[in-house]
């Protein structure tokens, strides 16, 4: 009897789930779906947060980790398997299905693909193989950007019993507010595609309250999706020049929105969704409650109306590694992608003016993310009122990654904004928060910016201990911004940096983040800024 290998359970499987015997060679699973094959068993292979049979992973903390860690249900991962046994075969289904538990926290990686066929009855079965991370985290952190420090202290919980909620307190200080917080979420709420997320926050400067239940378009061939969000929001915000705060306003946000759509599902490898739904915006500001800056107060805006809104996509999407991450696969999505809202807002429905409510999105990808790759996107948003453009941003944004060897990558990036007419809270900023790495946070604000970014990336084989992986950058930005400050601060023109830095990869806890230690050094500017700026931060990609 031949088998294909497959990765060592958390648990030895039942008898019953034992693969069935497999052809000498196994179809490719295009050929499999040409020949009209049948899903038979779905095979989950689990691994917990370490596995003893690797070298390295065999120690005493790492088993004790084991025992305390509850792995992912099963049921978590079914529910978000897009097929089930008896149905036809689809590779497309099987490398969605891959992607949706990819994008859970709570999971490292996951990959979904054939395990034994059998010829005679046209049975295929599924391995589904995961692995789990550590996901009860106590935590302190202090990290860097911008000249700026920031306190965190946490504990969160991302796969509450293993039943894949997360929940989470934390305490945090930044340059504008301290704040403690209580986050609940679960993506899969009652073994459902209904995601609900709470966050009730207590700050220095005011409180936040928000509720989110949606059921999205989970899948390509989704045809449905409706939900409802709320958010109470009070704070204190204010406007920087050169990265020193200069003026200070209260904002207090109520933001209501409910919504359906439908789509007609997957068609010739494109989607075409529809959305409608109703939005209750209302924006004051008003004076600090302890001023220690001079008051800048924003008009107040209250915008009620409802909209409606088009998705066009297409199933094109590719996997690879060490691009953004370091080590695991990712999901690129390098099809033609165009959204449009529309939304008309009317005194007659409660707003304090008439308005068009208008946004729009775009983005494609272009060559091969596993060699060549250029990813592309757009957006504009904003109001039209009495007649003229009010608070319009256009922004364009372009990736490129360039394979060197397995271990080399070239990566650039470019992204402008232009903005009309833009609300005084809404400024375009740039700085050390920005990416604009050799300068303080909110260095230099405008009504457009431009930024653009070089990176030689490198990706080691050093694991310490199997618990992160380390890569490093070699850098230099390049920006600027033009037009309207709202404080009324001098443009500095072409802002220049150079640095390098390190990459650590968390590979059993954390939220698929990377921490970034970088060196980075200012070329221009005024004479008050560092000359060396050290940043420590946890960003999303590399």
């Amino acid at each position: 009897m031949v088998l294909f290998p497959a990765v060592p359970l958390a648990a030895p499987p039942d008898t019953a789930d034992t693969p069935r015997e497999t052809a000498p060679e196994m179809p490719t699973p295009a050929k499999l779906e040409e020949m009209g094959a049948t899903i038979g068993r779905i095979v989950l292979l689990k691994e917990n947060v370490f596995d003893p049979s690797k070298p390295g992973e065999d120690r005493w903390l790492y088993r004790l980790a084991n025992r305390w860690h509850i792995v992912t249900h099963d049921a978590v991962i079914e529910q978000q398997l897009l097929f089930r046994e008896g149905d036809p075969f689809s590779e497309r289904l099987l490398a969605e299905s891959a992607r949706i538990l990819r994008d859970n926290e709570y999971l490292y990686t996951a990959s979904v693909e054939p395990l034994a066929w059998d010829p005679e009855t046209g049975v295929v079965d599924v391995a589904v193989r995961t692995r789990d991370i550590w996901t009860l985290m106590p935590g302190a952190s202090v990290s860097r950007s911008g000249g700026e420090n920031e306190l965190h202290v946490s504990l969160s919980e991302k796969n509450l019993l293993g039943r894949g909620a997360r929940v989470r307190l934390v305490y945090e200080e930044d340059v504008d507010r301290e704040a403690t917080s209580f986050e609940f979420s679960d993506r899969n709420f009652g073994r459902s595609w209904v995601s609900v997320a709470l966050g009730l926050s207590d700050k220095s400067d005011g409180s936040t309250a928000e509720l989110a239940v949606v059921r999205p378009f989970y899948a390509l061939d989704a045809r449905w999706s409706a939900g409802i969000s709320l958010l109470d929001d009070e704070r204190e915000d204010r406007l920087y020049d050169l990265g020193e705060e200069v003026a200070e306003y209260r904002h207090d946000s109520e933001y209501y929105t409910v919504f359906g759509g439908w789509s007609a599902g997957l068609r010739d490898g494109r989607v075409r969704r529809w959305t409608a739904g109703i939005v209750y915006d209302d924006q004051k500001f008003s004076e600090a409650l302890e001023p220690e800056l001079p008051q800048v107060l924003p008009a107040d805006r209250k915008l009620v109306y409802p909209f409606i809104g088009f998705e066009q996509l297409e199933d094109d999407y590719e996997v690879t590694e060490n691009r953004d991450h370091i080590g695991r696969p990712e999901d690129f999505y390098m099809g033609r992608r165009f959204e449009a809202i529309l939304g008309w807002a009317d005194e007659e429905f409660g707003s304090d003016r008439d308005a068009l409510v208008y946004s729009l999105e775009a983005s494609r990808g272009f060559g091969h993310i596993d060699r060549k790759a250029l990813l592309v996107s757009a957006g504009a948003s904003g109001r039209v009122e009495d007649g003229g453009l009010v608070n319009a941003v256009v922004e364009v944004g372009a990736r490129w990654y360039n394979q060197i060897t397995d271990k080399r990558l070239f990566f650039m990036t470019l992204d402008v904004a232009a903005g009309h007419e833009l609300d005084l809270e809404n400024p375009v900023e740039l700085g050390g928060d920005t990416g604009l790495r050799g300068y303080p946070l909110r260095y230099q604000a405008g009504d457009a910016s431009v930024l653009f970014t070089v990176e030689q990336r490198y990706f080691t084989d050093w694991y310490p201990f199997r618990l992160f992986r380390i890569g490093g950058a070699v850098f230099a930005d390049v920006g600027r911004t033009w037009g309207d400050n709202p404080v009324g601060g001098s443009s500095l023109g072409w802002l220049k940096d150079i640095g390098f830095g390190l990459r650590f990869a968390p590979t059993r806890g954390g939220d698929h983040e990377i921490i970034h230690l970088d060196i980075a050094f200012p070329l221009d500017g005024d004479p008050s800024i560092d000359d060396v700026q050290i940043l420590l931060e946890s960003k999303a990609s590399f």
